[in-house]
């Protein structure tokens, strides 16, 4: 069993938000750290590796999608890789026929038979959204209607949020959901970011160019929990695991949703024609179907099968990989209890999608832990180095 004693900086965890870390504690204060992944693979839920059967790259835990306006995030990330010039489009197949996401002026025109100018778009929701008159919706679906209007739910949203929260949306509170975009326009872009694209080289190569550092040792297979007693008393500790299991759920746990996936490689170029497709309708089981040639088109895959790979929600149980926060009441009033728990833990920074209970996009964990670094990480080296100078 591996020791921490020779390292005053050690990371549980090995997604972006402990690779950044660790680059910034190796690079600004050149200082050696470890990093303990409990997985077989550093890189957390953006790891991508390459299908032995197709040779496509795919990402293991659900496709991962670069993409911020933030100008240091896009800085940092650049200094490992280039990127390519892909642009997320969202196509959901409803009724057996395809419409583009989020709602737009084509979803429009498609799903209602219409012909809307750009000017009359927000006036035709506005309708629509006003006809069940829930001035003051109780729950989800009431607030979602208001937004968008029956018809629209019924078919977008209704059963695709109930299969990924397995509950009746009458059963969520309105707050789950603040808005639901509805443009007037025919941009069909997801996002609306200043940067986006894919890694050329894969999100694999980041991180092997992150962890390539001398200064960095990363262990893969080693759970810091078992390692947890070795850690030396001076020790500065950037934990990106559970928050509660790091207090040994002694306050209760934390709700999660959980993704399941199924590949399949079927023997075609092309399977569905673009990367995601959703699918929202009550008929079928699964989320969405996630095809991974679509990413990268400056590539030339085999064009004689292609990996398609469905996705499946469902609640996580403790041995299960944790996703989205559900962040019921009670789970941020929990929480907060740890939170207030964590502010007593002098020497550990509390990180990541798992260490802050909320769900963070890649750009967002990078500048987290960008800023954390600053905040948290440096002024106290900075004050261990100016005791040892005057000691």
């Amino acid at each position: 069993m591996i020791s921490a004693q020779d390292y005053r900086y050690v990371i549980a965890g090995s997604g972006f938000f402990g690779a950044v870390m660790a680059e910034r504690i190796a690079n600004v204060l050149g200082e050696p750290v470890l990093v303990l992944e409990k997985r077989d693979h550093f890189g957390g839920n953006s790891f991508s590796e390459q299908d032995p059967a197709t040779g496509i790259e795919y990402h293991r835990y659900g496709t991962h999608l670069f993409h911020t306006s933030q100008a240091d995030v896009w800085a940092w990330i650049n200094r490992f890789t280039a990127f390519n010039n892909y642009r997320h489009r969202v196509l959901t197949r409803h009724a057996g026929r395809m419409y583009t996401m989020p709602i737009n002026l084509m979803t429009l025109n498609n799903f209602f038979g219409v012909d809307l100018k750009p000017s009359e778009a927000a006036a035709f929701i506005a309708e629509r959204a006003g006809r069940d008159g829930f001035t003051n919706p109780a729950n989800f679906e009431e607030k979602a209607v208001s937004l968008i209007g029956r018809e629209l739910y019924d078919a977008f949203i209704r059963h695709y949020t109930a299969k990924q929260w397995e509950t009746d949306p009458k059963l969520l509170p309105a707050e789950t959901i603040s808005r639901l975009p509805v443009r007037a326009s025919y941009n069909d872009f997801y996002f609306n970011d200043i940067y986006e694209g894919l890694p050329l080289d894969g999100y694999h190569a980041i991180f092997d160019r992150v962890f390539a550092d001398r200064r960095i040792k990363v262990v893969c297979n080693c759970d810091f929990f078992d390692v947890r007693d070795t850690l030396r008393p001076d020790a500065q500790l950037i934990y990106t695991g559970p928050i509660d299991r790091y207090f040994d759920y002694k306050l209760g746990s934390l709700g999660w949703r959980t993704l399941d996936f199924e590949i399949e490689r079927p023997e075609m170029e092309d399977y569905q024609g673009a990367s995601v497709v959703n699918y929202p309708d009550a008929d079928v089981r699964f989320t969405r179907i996630h095809e991974f040639r679509h990413l990268h088109p400056e590539r030339r895959y085999t064009p004689e099968r292609t990996l398609i790979m469905r996705e499946y929600s469902r609640f996580a149980a403790r041995e299960d990989e944790p996703y989205y926060p559900i962040n019921t009441p009670a789970d941020k009033n929990l929480y907060d209890q740890y939170a207030a728990l964590a502010a007593r833990e002098s020497n550990v920074v509390f990180g990541g999608r798992l260490g802050t209970y909320r769900y963070l996009d890649m750009h967002q964990a990078i500048g987290a832990a960008l800023k954390s670094f600053e905040r948290d990480v440096l002024p106290r080296a900075k004050g261990q180095m100016a005791e040892a100078a005057a000691a």
